[in-house]
């Protein structure tokens, strides 16, 4: 992995600099993507992929939400709930990440993990409506990863709702989420927590 990494530097120095961009504009959405990385790779160690697969999906995690930046600032930091034009605005966020990453020759398929991390394993997602096996696995890591950061940490409009929600929001709604990405998220969590709380960053 120390070789790929040096082989790469200029890739992880790219998506360091995208960071540290994005955090100039929206501090939130930095924090969050750090979160992902670090939960789709704990996912992703569980499921027994690759180190290379594993680090694949961290960066991809990493980078997940760039699009975001081509939102306005106030509508992600919005006290209260989004009405349906603001969220169709901000559901264009994968698609703005497609064009801001088009061209990048990443050793991962990136584009297609960043692209398709909204879409659901019932085809209720967005942009394209894919289902099932037409969502990459990386993806399908990262919307687990996705909904856990987003539940277990508050939002402008809400107070954190903790790590019970987030089971039950992947128990509940088993068709959205990849059964074998839920069954390795509850073995990593098989410890009350301990693993993931110890390795995510909480807001305040």
């Amino acid at each position: 992995m120390e070789n790929h990494i040096k082989d790469n530097a200029f890739l992880y120095q790219l998506v360091r600099n995208m960071s540290l961009i994005m955090a100039a504009n929206d501090t939130y959405t930095v924090h969050h993507q750090h979160n992902v990385a670090v939960i789709a790779r704990l996912i992703g160690q569980q499921m027994e992929l690759s180190a290379f697969e594993v680090e694949g999906v961290r960066v991809a995690g990493q980078i997940h939400d760039i699009g975001k930046f081509a939102i306005p600032k106030e509508l992600l930091s919005k006290y209260g709930k989004l009405n349906h034009e603001e969220f169709t605005l901000i559901k264009t966020h994968a698609k703005r990440a497609e064009e801001i990453l088009t061209g990048i020759d990443f050793p991962w398929p990136i584009l297609d993990m960043v692209l398709q991390h909204h879409e659901r394993m019932d085809g209720s997602g967005y942009p394209k409506g894919l289902a099932g096996q037409e969502i990459c696995l990386g993806a399908r890591i990262l919307a687990v990863a996705d909904v856990t950061d987003a539940m277990i940490n508050p939002r402008p409009y809400r107070k954190a709702l903790g790590l019970q929600a987030v089971i039950g929001e992947i128990t509940t709604n088993k068709q959205l989420y990849d059964s074998d990405v839920c069954e390795a998220f509850m073995k990593v969590v098989s410890d009350g927590g301990g693993r993931l709380i110890e390795a995510v960053q909480f807001s305040h």
